[in-house]
């Protein structure tokens, strides 16, 4: 029988992915979660099956892994706090730390592998695209909210790689480009799919912040499981910091204006562009272009983005569907 993984943020969009997976791969999964942002209905198809057991959880008490069985090959910490420009700053910055450092904790005491979500985020305002690996990290004013998330991820690196060197267990930290799919939260915590598709099904005008010229990489949920699956299981990945994501780079505009031609086709997009004041209450600092470079990824995890915007979308949009039928039943 195959050893267990354990995943923080079980319950989340990433975590209930990823579980859901690995017990389709023979896995057994020790799924945490506090419930905060994560929905128990995300795990429902895994309840009550032999191989996954749920515990809820919050990672930033160290004794929520007391009493743990710790045979295991791995944890996968995906539990993380990323939205500051609500006013969540010091949110933010104590959940990923505090988790971080507990998770690298118990990986100590399983002496297992730890891969460590980070994000996109920590480029910042670098110029110089597609983001390298070995790029520099270009971050705004410490006045400024937003940046908290990517100064936390960069320490969450850094604090991965100093546990590496100290106690001679395997890091890897993975880096995310937009990913999207089935489970994702229906707020702007999931990006501007989920908002943009909410709006389109309701026939309501779509809210793209700024000028929509910003451009993202947008990637399907199961490209983004196949990348954090090889990074477990792969030693070629032990030591590195790793994008995950799609190449195609959009606008925003442009991505309102597909979902609503999913949603609606042959009908005139609507949407309305709006400041960031809105949802800050002042200024905001945007970054202009966001796009990886994935060679990384694929000479080492042998994986890339196989699912294309359009059709994941459609995916997306298909599940969207059903579940807001199902909550106005």
């Amino acid at each position: 029988m195959s050893k267990a993984i354990l995943i923080t943020g079980a319950a989340g969009f990433l975590g209930s992915n990823l579980a859901a997976d690995l017990v389709a791969r023979g896995y057994r999964v020790i799924g945490y979660d506090n419930l905060s942002m994560g929905r128990l209905a995300n795990l429902a198809p895994l309840m009550g099956t032999p191989q996954f057991e749920f515990r809820r959880g919050d990672v930033t008490d160290p004794r929520t892994f007391d009493g743990v069985d710790l045979d295991f090959d791995c944890i996968v910490h995906l539990a993380a706090f990323k939205i500051p420009r609500y006013g969540k700053a010091i949110e933010t910055l104590r959940i990923n730390y505090r988790g971080t450092e507990n998770a690298l904790d118990l990986a100590v005491r399983a002496d297992c592998k730890c891969v460590l979500a980070s994000t996109s985020d920590v480029y910042g305002r670098n110029p110089v695209l597609p983001f390298s690996e070995a790029g520099d990290s270009v971050i705004g004013s410490s006045k400024v909210a937003r940046w908290s998330y990517a100064v936390s991820k960069l320490f969450d690196e850094h604090l991965g790689f100093a546990y590496q060197e100290s106690y001679g267990i395997p890091v890897t930290s993975l880096r995310f480009f937009g990913s999207y799919g089935p489970n994702q939260h229906l707020s702007w915590w999931g990006g501007p799919p989920p908002v943009f598709i909410d709006a389109a099904l309701a026939r309501d005008e779509i809210p793209v912040h700024g000028d929509g010229l910003q451009t993202r990489s947008f990637t399907y949920v199961s490209d983004t499981v196949a990348g954090i699956h090889a990074a477990m299981v792969r030693p070629e990945a032990n030591g590195e910091v790793i994008n995950i994501g799609s190449t195609r780079e959009v606008t925003i505009a442009e991505l309102a204006r597909k979902v609503w031609e999913l949603v609606n086709p042959g009908s005139e997009p609507r949407i309305k562009f709006i400041g960031y004041e809105s949802f800050t209450g002042k200024a905001y600092d945007d970054v202009r272009r966001r796009v990886p470079d994935a060679s990384l990824c694929k000479r080492l995890l042998d994986v890339e983005a196989r699912v294309s915007l359009e059709e994941g979308l459609a995916r997306t949009i298909a599940w969207q569907r059903l579940t807001r039928q199902s909550e106005l039943v």
